[in-house]
């Protein structure tokens, strides 16, 4: 029996050893103190503690100890870390995945844009570092050489611009990937993402298995993910899949990767942008839309199959579409305010089911949310024989998604999904950037606030899906405690949960979280005048502290900068002023609504 071992967690831990399982494998998951009764480490065969997942030495260490003859990294973590490809090879055990030298090669922007030009791949026009900023065409686009996931990654407009922009795209990037290397290209203004699923074997042959469109994006970030895409025409089809493998032929690629190109939508010109040496976040469309010989294609299983040395054994010509798929992530963020990552113990979780519903997620109800990890929760997948199809029970989907006790973006994503916008596929990779997403009306949510305060109480224990019996549409699922209360259902559509506690009603309606005053639910609760002082607006770390307390600031001055999750937020003053209060100094891990920044007003004269 062949050993692997999951150097990952979450959902992409589980999803792994799903299909490993399935093959007779024995699985091993690793995980950190924290996450020691995580899911993943109760779908394993067996389990490692180690103290990082990004320490390499105790991954490779616990491979050994477990006696597992391949590893398998996900995504993220250490899933593209040359380093890691050698320790393990070092160590006489199989990455799942391809060599470090290839990782050397593409896991670099700028080497792999080399490659790129020298497979004859279209590559985005560039400027050097040292060019004169007078001279560039603006926009361009700064961005790290190493890493990926938009990290490192800024727009610049004019010439003025671009010192700050460099400065803070050099600290994010080491921070993310310990390399502080740059890049400048030109920035394309309205283009769609599209990226080719590759996969080689030890025995030289390389196939393609279509595109994705990841255009629905903010800020480089994907939000929405579907296959095939939906905007291209069959030659550009057919020049991008061409190019990806010519380009994965270029560096004998073995395994699984992911060729990522820009298609300018004024020209119809595609541009090669970076290779992901792994399995992607939304590699289930591929899966749902991909069939080999008529079956449903699994991307793991063909990854342990290359790993294990087999051919692929089938032809380019053995691989078609069929249907649409489209994929959400859900994540632990605040949409409507900010995007501000969230924590917190998901005191309730219940994910969707039925026809051409797949959900990846490794969260359940009682589970703390922390902003240690990545803030992805959860992939909700629709499929359908066409895109509207697909797109319509996504909807519905994200409106049967319910997670409460922290906020999640599933409410936006509803929204989003439901737009005419994406609804007629033109939204572009800047799109998310120039345009709000209208939040859902709280009205709905607040009768059945209302109407949970006054039903009867029913009591547990008691079922995710409700008490309906076949056919009959599902009643709230409303909490007081260890009881239940039955909201009557016409205003549970779509479906809907309550927490009721002594000081707040929670209510999750249609994928969005609201929480409302326990006594009043139609109270207006207008937002409150601020009166200069600034909290952290999630926890996480402060990175910078810009002013000193007796300081004179100006309306807008970036008193300090904060991270969590990956993602820096700047602090601002509200007006013109004098720091009154520095409540923490570079480095402080803070709490969210910590007091960081305290603003007196300019006197008025008079």
């Amino acid at each position: 029996m062949n050993t692997l071992l999951i150097a990952n967690r979450g959902e992409i831990a589980i999803r792994v050893m799903r299909t490993a399982q399935r093959l007779g494998w024995r699985t091993v998951a690793i995980h950190t103190d924290q996450d020691a009764h995580a899911p993943h480490v109760r779908a394993a065969d067996d389990a490692v503690a180690v103290p990082s997942y990004l320490d390499v030495d105790a991954v490779v260490a616990a491979a050994r100890e477990c006696g597992a003859g391949f590893v398998h990294p996900g995504y993220g973590f250490l899933s593209e870390r040359a380093p890691f490809a050698r320790a393990l090879a070092g160590a006489g055990i199989t990455l799942v995945g391809p060599s470090a030298e290839v990782m050397d090669a593409m896991g670099r922007k700028d080497a792999a844009r080399e490659i790129a030009v020298a497979a004859g791949v279209p590559v985005v026009p560039s400027y050097g570092l040292d060019d004169d900023p007078e001279t560039f065409a603006y926009p361009v686009l700064v961005k790290a050489a190493a890493g990926g996931g938009g990290k490192g990654m800024r727009v610049v407009r004019s010439a003025a611009d671009l010192p700050e922009a460099r400065a803070a795209a050099a600290r994010e990037a080491a921070s993310s990937f310990g390399d502080d290397t740059l890049l400048i290209e030109k920035y394309v203004e309205s283009g769609r993402h599209i990226e080719v699923q590759v996969l080689g074997d030890t025995h030289g042959h390389v196939l393609h298995f279509f595109e994705r469109d990841c255009s629905t994006q903010r800020r480089h970030q994907k939000v929405l993910e579907e296959a095939p895409a939906p905007t291209i025409s069959e030659a550009q089809r057919g020049a991008i899949t061409s190019a990806a493998v010519a380009l994965a032929q270029q560096v004998s690629y073995a395994n699984a990767g992911t060729v990522e190109f820009l298609l300018d939508n004024a020209t119809g010109e595609f541009y090669f942008l970076e290779m992901n040496t792994r399995l992607q976040v939304e590699h289930p469309v591929t899966e749902e839309v991909t069939r080999v010989r008529g079956d449903r294609v699994d991307l793991v299983e063909l990854q342990l199959r290359v790993a294990t040395g087999e051919p692929l054994g089938i032809d380019q010509a053995d691989v078609t579409l069929e249907g649409h798929a489209i994929e959400a992530r859900v994540y632990a963020e605040d949409s409507f305010h900010g995007f501000l990552p969230q924590a917190g113990v998901a005191t309730h979780v219940a994910w969707p089911g039925g026809e051409g519903i797949r959900v990846d997620h490794a969260l359940e109800s009682g589970q703390e949310v922390t902003t240690s990890f990545d803030p992805m929760l959860a992939k909700v997948v629709a499929v359908g024989a066409d895109r509207e199809e697909a797109r319509l029970r996504l909807v519905r989907a994200l409106g049967r998604t319910e997670v409460a006790g922290l906020t999640t973006n599933t409410g936006f994503l509803r929204v989003l999904a439901a737009s005419d916008e994406f609804r007629d596929a033109t939204i572009d990779t800047a799109w998310l950037d120039h345009h709000d997403v209208p939040a859902p009306d709280d009205a709905d949510a607040r009768q059945v606030a209302a109407a949970a305060l006054v039903a009867p109480r029913v009591a547990g224990p008691w079922q995710a899906d409700g008490w309906r019996s076949a056919g009959e549409p599902a009643p709230v699922r409303v909490v007081v405690g260890t009881d239940l209360v039955e909201v009557p259902t016409g205003s549970a559509t779509p479906s809907a949960f309550v927490d009721v506690t002594s000081g707040a009603v929670e209510v999750v309606h249609a994928g969005q979280r609201y929480v409302f005053d326990r006594h009043d639910p139609f109270a207006d609760h207008g937002p409150e005048v601020g009166d200069g002082t600034l909290t952290a607006p999630m926890p996480g770390t402060v990175l910078a502290v810009n002013v000193a307390e007796g300081q004179a600031v100006a309306e807008g001055e970036t008193l300090g900068v904060m991270e969590a999750m990956k993602m820096e937020l700047a602090l601002k003053a509200p007006f013109s002023g004098t720091v009154a209060t520095v409540g923490a100094a570079a480095g402080d891990l803070v709490k969210l609504g910590a007091v960081l920044f305290v603003v007196e007003p300019e006197a008025l004269d008079g």
